[in-house]
C-alpha cells in the first residue's frame, strides 16, 4: 500500500501532467487561435476602412467629374478657342513671345472624349519659359504637356526657344465612332 505522502506526490504528478497536457493541447492552441483571429480581425478592419475610403473617393471623384464636364471643354471649337486664348494669356503672363500656335485636329481617346493637340513655338528668357511651363501645368483647363523642346537661340544662352505639344481633352459627340456603325449593321 502507498503511503499518504506517495499518494499526494502521485496526485500532484497527475495534476501537473494534466495541467501540462491541458496547456499543450487546449490553452496554447486556443491562445494561438485567438492571436490569429485578432490578426485577421485587424486585417479585415483595415480592408473595411480601405473600402470605405474607396467609396468616399469615388463619390468625390464623381462629383469632381460632373463639375469638370459642366465647366470643361464641350466641343472641338470651344476647346480650340479656349486653349488658344489660354496659351496667349500664359505667354503674356510669363513674358514669352509666341512665334506660332497650331491646333491639330482631334482624335478619339475614349467613347465621348476627344483629344486635340496644339503645337506651340515661342522664344524668351529661361525664366519666361519656365514660368510658361508652370502656368500650363497648374491650369484649370484639361490640358497636358506631351512634348517639350528647349534650346538656346544665342551663344550666351540668354534667349531660349521653347517648343511644345499640348494635349487638350474635351467631350466629343456621343454618336458612334467610325467602325462601330458597321459592326452593328452586320
Amino acid at each position: 500500500m502507498l503511503s499518504k505522502r506517495e499518494r499526494n506526490i502521485g496526485i500532484a504528478a497527475v495534476l501537473i501532467l494534466s495541467a501540462l497536457a491541458a496547456d499543450r493541447f487546449i490553452v496554447t492552441p486556443a491562445m494561438e487561435k485567438l492571436r490569429q483571429l485578432e490578426a485577421q480581425k485587424q486585417q479585415l478592419l483595415a480592408e473595411l476602412i480601405e473600402a470605405q475610403n474607396l467609396f468616399e473617393r469615388r463619390r468625390l471623384m464623381e462629383k469632381k467629374w460632373r463639375q469638370l464636364l459642366a465647366e470643361g471643354l464641350k466641343s472641338e471649337s470651344e476647346a480650340e478657342s479656349r486653349v488658344l486664348r489660354a496659351v496667349d494669356q500664359w505667354a503674356r503672363d510669363s513674358r514669352l513671345t509666341l512665334t506660332s500656335v497650331k491646333p491639330e485636329r482631334a482624335s478619339a481617346v475614349k467613347k465621348g472624349l476627344q483629344e486635340m493637340t496644339f503645337s506651340v513655338a515661342s522664344t524668351g528668357t529661361f525664366e519666361a519659359a519656365a514660368r510658361f511651363l508652370w502656368l500650363v501645368e497648374k491650369a484649370l483647363l484639361p490640358v497636358a504637356i506631351k512634348d517639350v523642346q528647349l534650346g538656346s537661340t544665342n551663344e550666351s544662352g540668354s534667349e531660349m526657344s521653347l517648343q511644345l505639344r499640348l494635349s487638350a481633352l474635351y467631350v466629343g459627340a456621343e454618336g458612334p465612332q467610325s467602325g462601330e456603325e458597321n459592326d452593328k449593321g452586320s
